[in-house]
């Protein structure tokens, strides 16, 4: 039986998802009530079945985007509408079943213990991982730990987290990027320069098999020059805050 909240939402963004979109959202629905999905430009017909789940199910809501805008657009569309309707938090999740939705109902209690807190999976990978993903994304971390002065952040790239929803709003409306492969590290780093507190919770990632329903869009090249540029930026930006990072980290 799924809990419910009237501050903290499941916000699952998803774009040509196929076949793993409808167990993820039926996964998330069995752990938390309400669950919205936002359907970002998706061209596969994998909202097709989801919005006649939406019909017969009240705690689910599905938001269509005409077009494609990247995962960090969709969840700011999720978001402007989550706070217009009074919710407090958000919880993000892949919609390509990586992510463990037995962990919601954890993560969330974690949150409404902190309500300033940035509640931070930190992936526990099994055999399915790819080894150059795995080894990559260290590199990622080292930096968004470097750009906030070491405040603890777990893992900068897994985006099984839930944010305080207005301050992560607020961060994305004043800045042109985080619309896409860039959002999750971005958004962390961003959210602990304004003081936002990380919390870390071990979760579990599965990396499926494309037989098994399995889909990335992950570009090796385009992402990894979107993220040193993003990392570069966010090093510009540590400068400049460095004299408030160090009085708070240490005074």
């Amino acid at each position: 039986m799924s809990a419910t909240s009237t501050s903290h939402l499941v916000l699952i963004p998803s774009y040509n998802t196929g076949a793993a979109l409808c167990p993820t959202v039926r996964a998330a629905r069995g752990q938390w009530t309400p669950v919205w999905v936002v359907i970002d430009g998706s061209t596969d017909g994998s909202e097709v079945e989801l919005l006649r789940m939406a019909q017969d199910d009240p705690g689910l809501r599905v938001i269509l985007l005409e077009r494609n805008q990247g995962k960090g657009a969709a969840v700011l569309h999720g978001l402007r509408e989550a706070t217009r309707a009074g919710f407090t938090h958000v919880l993000t999740m892949d919609s390509d079943g990586q992510h463990p939705a037995e962990k919601i109902p954890e993560f969330m209690a974690a949150s409404l213990d902190d309500a300033n807190a940035l509640v931070l999976g930190v992936p526990v990978f099994d055999a399915s991982a790819p080894a150059l993903r795995v080894r990559g994304r260290k590199v990622s971390n080292w930096w968004a730990n470097l750009e906030t002065l070491w405040q603890g952040i777990g893992d900068s790239l897994y985006g099984f987290r839930v944010y305080p929803a207005h301050l992560l709003m607020d961060v994305m409306e004043q800045s042109h990027w985080m619309r896409h492969f860039d959002f999750d590290p971005e958004a962390a780093v961003r959210l602990c320069w304004r003081g936002v507190r990380p919390v870390n919770i071990l979760a579990p990632v599965k990396y499926l098999l494309p037989e098994e329903g399995g889909v990335s869009h992950f570009n090796y090249l385009r992402d990894n020059l979107l993220l040193t540029g993003m990392h570069l930026r966010l090093f510009t930006g540590f400068i400049v805050r460095l004299p408030l990072l160090i009085r708070r980290k240490w005074f």
